[in-house]
């Protein structure tokens, strides 16, 4: 959405766009105006696969036991990013979990979709959020410091399982080397991440293909806590998906957060001298992504 709004602030159709999302999730599910289960319809190429019972999170699951399988990534490895997430939810007043957790906490947490227990999933929650991007004149002119979109970039890779050629090799690879390139900046300039962490394996892969470590690298690369705050990488500082807020979409979320820790207003998960932010959503099981660099002047 921001680069598509951008594009039309560029092109001159627009000079205030505002993009907005909400969602009842969880009150829904209790009252039972919906059930758990994600469904994307049986027509077209996934009417194929729906027969033998691949479930959102068994398609996660099978991208985690391959990674695992070619490049010795270990269960305890994806647990840290979980730990990880909701050390730094312990942080966020607003995040939905807050208690601390540990990787055996992780291991004992029910299983879902081999390797996967619980607390490799995301959360159920309600939420809502808005970003307002601005022609650059009137964005100067605003009351607030303003964030500045200086790279986007979008890739599609596959629809079912079946077509994806390479179940460790996310789309982010492609989308963020066009926002990285855009932008003129490098992985290593970025001073804080969020992407998106439906489950704990997503990140991994959207780390990788992003470029902030080599491909199989991603086990040992989130295993010393750098995903904390206050760690080399400060990624999901609100508490993500898995701890924070979930509620159905993530992406808007993403959005809010990098804001307000580039302009300084995270308070006790603020990233110290926070000046540019790489933010990433993926769609359907790695089907899609998108890559944003965010930045102050």
């Amino acid at each position: 959405m921001v680069e598509h709004a951008v594009e039309a602030i560029t092109a001159g159709h627009a000079s205030v766009v505002v993009l907005a999302y909400g969602s009842t999730a969880r009150a829904d599910l209790k009252r039972r105006r919906r059930t758990a289960n994600l469904s994307f319809g049986t027509r077209g190429p996934v009417q194929y696969e729906t027969p033998y019972g691949h479930t959102l999170i068994s398609k996660y699951a099978m991208s985690a036991r391959r990674h695992m399988h070619e490049f010795g990534t270990t269960i305890d490895q994806l647990a840290e990013i979980a730990v990880s997430t909701r050390y730094n939810a312990s942080l966020n007043p607003d995040a939905y979990y807050r208690d601390r957790m540990t990787l055996a906490d992780v291991a004992s947490s029910r299983l879902i979709a081999e390797p996967l227990t619980k607390l490799h999933c995301c959360i159920r929650s309600d939420g809502g959020g808005a970003v307002v991007l601005a022609r650059e004149d009137r964005a100067r002119d605003l009351t607030t410091r303003p964030v500045w979109v200086l790279g986007t970039g979008e890739a599609i890779s596959h629809t079912t399982m079946s077509e994806w050629p390479d179940f460790t090799d996310s789309p982010a690879r492609r989308a963020g080397e066009l926002a990285f390139a855009r932008a003129g900046v490098t992985p290593a300039d970025i001073d804080c991440c969020q992407v998106y962490d439906a489950f704990t394996p997503m990140v991994l892969l959207t780390l990788e293909g992003l470029g902030f470590c080599e491909r199989g690298e991603g086990g040992p690369f989130v295993a010393d806590g750098r995903l904390r705050v206050g760690g080399a990488l400060p990624t999901n500082t609100d508490g993500g998906g898995l701890s924070a807020c979930h509620p159905g979409m993530r992406g808007m979320f993403l959005l809010v957060e990098a804001v307000r820790q580039l302009r300084g207003e995270a308070g006790a998960r603020q990233v110290t001298d926070a000046a540019l932010c790489c933010v990433n959503g993926t769609g359907g099981w790695f089907s899609s992504a998108s890559t944003a660099i965010l930045g102050v002047e």
